[in-house]
């Protein structure tokens, strides 16, 4: 590549944390330390970066803990709550990809911004919650949860053991507030961390004032807006499958190579991909080229790099 490609990489939660995990300090270091390896060889490759992550795990889990302990610390809202971890999160991806750096005696500045996402105070999702939090459960397990905590909970996976999980609202993300300050960081040659979480969730009052709300925006929607706003070249959605597929969980399942946007929004109205899993992925896949982005990408971690050479993954183009 003679100029440099801006990718915004949206990292799904394996990177971070593995469902049967319990999501030690240890588990997470080395599932982040992995996925940095990665990230590593993409910059070899000479592709500008921009990570962005999810929180549901981390979140869910401050949130169990905020609950547990509320007798005697005060909890914190949800949009706190969001803030802490996009620092947590951003702090391990910025100092472990900085000491694979100075193995390698290269002097590359990372920068972890925490970041607000404006959101409207009337999305529907206030209403039917849809964003998956925290450890995945039984249906057993998930019912007893919303008797005794009065937690929302739905299925999100088609099939396992454990495929329901607690759910929060998750609006629409409308602008990132921070866009200025990602691009300065992008134009002094940073690799930047940011919108972690799918960022904090804020509305706009007519003064202009930001409020912050009780909600978790959806990573990878948040990641396109994201992309855009800082006209990056392509999008890769890492999650924890090679391909997306149709007719997932079926006889006839089947995944999907190289698609354009027409296809993967008739497959995305015939109701192939969960709300809850793969269905704000390729959402958020399809809006990134329709708004004028090359390509996105939807791929597992270890596919990363071969998926950005065309080799495989879902690769949506107009």
């Amino acid at each position: 590549m003679s100029e440099k490609t801006l990718v915004v990489i949206a990292l799904g939660g394996n990177a971070i944390k593995q469902a049967k995990e319990k999501g030690t300090v240890e588990n997470q270091r080395r599932n982040v330390a992995i996925t940095c390896e990665q990230l590593v060889k993409m910059n070899e490759l000479n592709y500008k970066l921009i990570i962005t992550h999810g929180n549901g795990p981390q979140a869910g889990s401050l949130l169990i803990q905020q609950e547990e302990a509320k007798d005697l610390v005060a909890p914190q809202p949800m949009d706190i709550v969001g803030a802490m971890t996009q620092g947590q999160i951003g702090y391990m991806f910025q100092n472990i990809l900085q000491n694979y750096f100075m193995r390698k005696k290269k002097n590359i500045p990372i920068a972890t911004l925490i970041t607000q996402v404006l959101v409207k105070e009337d999305d529907p999702d206030f209403d039917n919650p849809s964003k998956p939090v925290g450890p995945f459960y039984t249906e057993e397990e998930a019912l007893n949860l919303k008797e005794t905590k009065g937690y929302i909970v739905k299925k999100v996976k088609p099939k396992g053991e454990k495929t329901w999980r607690r759910v929060v609202p998750s609006p629409e993300p409308y602008k990132i507030v921070e866009t200025e300050c990602i691009q300065a960081l992008i134009d002094a040659h940073a690799i930047v961390i940011a919108s972690g979480g799918g960022g904090v969730p804020v509305m706009q009052k007519a003064d202009g004032t930001l409020i912050g709300l009780e909600a978790v925006i959806d990573k990878d929607k948040a990641g396109n807006k994201l992309a855009l706003s800082v006209n990056a070249d392509i999008y890769l959605i890492l999650t924890d499958v090679e391909n997306a597929c149709i007719n997932f969980g079926k006889p006839e399942e089947k995944s999907l190579g190289k698609i354009t946007v027409s296809e993967a929004e008739k497959y995305l109205a015939e109701g192939h991909f969960l709300a809850g899993s793969m269905g704000p992925k390729v959402t958020a896949a399809i809006r990134f080229v329709k708004a004028g982005g090359k390509q996105s990408i939807i791929t597992s971690l270890a596919c990363a790099v071969d998926a950005l050479a065309g080799k495989t993954g879902t690769i949506i183009v107009k």
